[in-house]
């Protein structure tokens, strides 16, 4: 019996079109559960969802069967295809501050997720991304009322050492900063501001909801922002404290 392909190039397209599991299995009306259990090639998918993901794809049910999807092709149509469904425009979403609360409410309501208004940027590739609005300095020299345009991580585990972060929890809310994983333990997190007038804080991994990586910075044009003396020394000195702090955590 020929070899199938279909849970993996599921799995791959699902990918290349920047949806979650979640958000995937919606799209072909079944649950998450039985979508993992065919992307894990633990069961085979039923003809009509395969027909649905070739509609969807416009790839053929053969391709879909036969091909591993993710391998270079000597075939120039499917490779093309596999560039067009790349390249597609990403809808992003737009969470301003005013939504803040009824997004930690609705994070996973579709029908919240569709009122939010959107937009796009042609030089985003293929993801999930998110745009939220931030109020405040911690992360200067980003300003208050900054945009950022953040990328979907599936799982706490893809999160790069200090990356800025757009993190969603359950006790902090929505808040924008960069992320240092706990040295002694996975199931914490240090969030961190760029402004060290900030000090780091503490998070538990199953508190966290959602994080999207941060992309793009969208600001307003405004006047620079000058500094003095006697703030320029505030800085040093809680950046030292930081420092300080940071490094018997680690010990």
């Amino acid at each position: 019996m020929a070899q199938s392909f279909a849970g993996h190039n599921l799995k791959f397209l699902r990918k290349q079109k920047g949806l979650t599991q979640e958000e995937f299995a919606n799209k072909l009306n079944i649950k998450r559960s039985l979508l993992g259990a065919y992307e894990e090639e633990r069961a085979e998918p039923r003809l009509d969802v395969l027909e649905q993901v070739s509609d969807l794809f416009k790839i053929s049910l053969d391709e879909l069967l036969r091909r591993d999807l993710s391998e270079p092709k000597t075939n120039y149509l499917l490779r093309r295809r596999q560039q067009k469904l790349s390249a597609e425009v990403q809808i992003i979403h737009f969470v301003p501050v005013k939504a803040a609360a009824g997004y930690l409410a609705g994070y996973a309501d579709e029908e919240f997720i569709d009122e939010l208004n959107t937009f796009t940027l042609p030089m985003l590739g293929s993801g999930h991304f998110r745009a939220f609005e931030i109020i405040g300095d911690s992360m200067l020299p980003t300003p208050s009322g900054s945009i950022i345009v953040g990328q979907k991580l599936e799982s706490t585990d893809e999160i790069k050492q200090h990356a800025a972060c757009i993190v969603v929890s359950r006790h902090e809310g929505i808040v924008y900063k960069r992320v240092s994983r706990h040295p002694k333990s996975r199931s914490k997190f240090t969030l961190i501001s760029d402004n060290p007038s900030y000090q780091p804080y503490e998070v538990n991994a199953e508190d966290v909801l959602e994080v999207w990586q941060a992309q793009i910075v969208i600001t307003k044009v405004a006047q620079q922002q000058r500094w003095d003396v006697g703030q320029l020394a505030n800085l040093v000195s809680n950046l030292q404290e930081q420092v300080s702090t940071l490094k018997k955590r680690m010990n």
